[in-house]
């Protein structure tokens, strides 16, 4: 009897061990099983190296994450963001593309907006505003053509 109280515990001890690691292993690597929320796309003249799986912020709050990453037959780049249920975009919503400090990683930066209208899921966000090249910058300076 005790040696089958032993086997027991030690089992239950696996099962909440494997399951403590199943939790981190999700949370932790900002795997989402289950993709709740909705997409919202946008259309940028340059994206300047964002990559799937950047955060998009509203206020310095992540709601979201960019899904894809596509370029349109005019040459633009597309934005499949995929936004947190409770985020609600107004029509005259603002994406921006940002860098966390000098030469941090890429974000996608929201204004929500103050309109009457409210951006559906699916929907698009028609304002942007694309990303700074420094490189650019730096060359029209050095050019004169600033």
């Amino acid at each position: 009897m005790k040696k089958g109280a032993v086997e027991l515990a030690v089992g239950v001890f696996v099962l909440v061990g494997l399951a403590c690691l199943a939790y981190l292993a999700i949370h932790l690597g900002e795997l989402e099983i289950l993709q709740r929320g909705y997409q919202v796309t946008a259309i940028f003249d340059n994206v300047s190296g964002i990559k799937e799986g950047a955060a998009v912020e509203v206020a310095g709050v992540e709601v979201g994450r960019v899904e894809a990453v596509r370029v349109s037959p005019d040459g633009r780049a597309i934005l499949v963001l995929r936004l947190k249920p409770w985020v609600e975009l107004k029509e005259d919503a603002i994406a921006s593309i940002r860098t966390k400090g000098i030469i941090g990683d890429k974000f996608v930066k929201l204004s929500p907006g103050s309109g009457e209208k409210p951006i559906p899921p699916g929907g698009r966000i028609r304002e942007t505003e694309s990303a700074v090249e420094w490189e650019e910058l730096i060359a029209k300076y050095l050019h004169g053509k600033v």
